[in-house]
This record gives structure tokens, C-alpha cells and sequence, in this order.
């Protein structure tokens, strides 16, 4: 099974990638990760995203392509896989749907988590962790049993991520809804495209994707 999940930052993503994984054998593959492992690993591409990075431009969409295909021939996506992160623009889901093609393969859906942006900004702008054990806490969701104190490991040290401030959440979802925006017709008027309730707490957000998963 073959998806992309579409989702602003904060979104959940991840968690639901996570889910996939678990429940299907599938492996989310974000681009991000696999610019930095290619780098790392010193393969071709990898020096050659590298080199671009490093110089202050983008990686052109030819090279994100051939990484893609090289990771999906991985071992570890052979019942699947999940795009998080790629494409964001029309040419990038043409580029993706050719070299798919060229494999005699196809996507299977692309799942929307649709958000109420306001919502978000306060979800996102209010989260912070405990810097020892990592849980994860929220002003006006999920303080501490003991303020200050961590419930998991009692540590009494906690962190927020810089970029998690509402200026910047709006930032990131402007630019969110800027870029994906023209391609959910692109997927719409393939059929491809399926929508579930981002808002919904995590579990009936996993009940969702997987109502869709089954209707496939």
C-alpha cells in the first residue's frame, strides 16, 4: 500500500504514520530524513542534495524523485509506504506519479488531515516537554499532576521548541496551505484523495484513516 498523508505541522502526522507502521507494515518516509541520511551515508545523491543544501538552495525535485525511488526499493518498504513531506507542488505529484508508473506502481490514496488552523496555533503554541524523559505536556490541555514536576520520571526540567510560538505556527500554516493547495485537486480529480477530521483526539483520527483503508 502505497499513501501520502497531507497535514499542516502539528497536524499529527507522525503519530498516525507511527500507527501505520505498527498496525500495517508500512514505513513513513519523510523527506527530511532521507536528505539527512543520504548525506550521512556520503551515497551519490546524498553529497550531491548535500552540496545544494549547503549552498542555500533547494534540492531540485529530479533529485528528490531519485531518492525516493532508490529508499522504496529498500527492503523495509516492501509492503508499502507513507510520504510525509513530498510533493508539495503540482510538478513534484506529476513527477512522483511517473516514476511510479515506470515501476508499475500507483498510489493507493492521499489522506487529508483536515485542521482548524486556530485550533492548531493554541495546540502547537502551548506544548512543552520534559527535557529529561521527553513527555509531552500542554498549558491548557495537559499540565503536569504536580506543577513543575514530570508525572513520568519526575525530572523538574521542561523545554519548549523555539518555533513553537503562535507568530511562527501561523507562519508555517500560511505557508502549509500556500504550497499543498493546489495539489489536492491535482489528487481530487484522480480520486486518490480522501479527507479525515485532523481535530478528532488520536485515536478516532487512526479509526478514520483506517475506515479509509479498508473502503480501498
Amino acid at each position: 500500500m502505497k499513501l501520502i498523508l497531507l497535514g499542516p505541522p502539528g497536524a499529527g502526522k507522525g503519530t498516525q504514520a507511527k500507527r501505520l507502521e505498527e498496525s500495517r507494515g508500512l514505513k513513513q518516509l519523510s523527506t527530511g530524513d532521507m536528505l539527512r541520511a543520504g548525506a550521512e551515508a556520503g551515497t551519490a545523491l546524498g553529497r550531491e542534495a548535500d552540496r545544494i543544501m549547503k549552498a542555500g538552495k533547494l534540492v531540485p525535485d529530479g533529485i528528490m524523485i531519485d531518492m525516493i525511488a532508490e529508499r522504496i526499493d529498500k527492503p523495509d518498504c516492501q509492503r508499502g509506504f507513507i510520504l510525509d513531506g513530498f510533493p508539495r507542488t503540482v510538478p513534484q505529484a506529476e513527477a512522483l506519479d511517473a516514476m511510479l508508473a515506470k515501476r508499475g506502481q500507483k498510489l493507493d490514496a492521499v489522506i487529508e488531515m483536515l485542521v482548524n488552523d486556530a485550533v492548531l496555533v493554541d495546540r502547537i503554541a502551548g506544548r512543552f516537554s520534559c527535557a529529561k524523559c521527553g513527555a509531552v505536556y500542554h498549558d491548557n490541555t495537559k499540565q503536569p499532576k504536580v506543577a513543575g514536576v514530570c508525572d513520568v520520571c519526575g525530572s523538574k526540567d521542561f523545554k519548549r521548541r523555539p518555533d513553537d510560538n503562535a507568530e511562527t505556527v501561523r507562519a508555517r500554516l500560511q505557508a502549509y496551505h500556500q504550497q499543498t493547495a493546489p495539489i489536492i485537486p491535482y489528487y481530487k480529480i484522480k480520486g486518490l484523495l480522501r479527507q479525515v477530521d485532523g481535530m478528532a483526539d488520536v485515536d478516532a483520527v487512526t479509526r478514520q484513516i483506517e475506515a479509509v483503508l479498508e473502503d480501498l
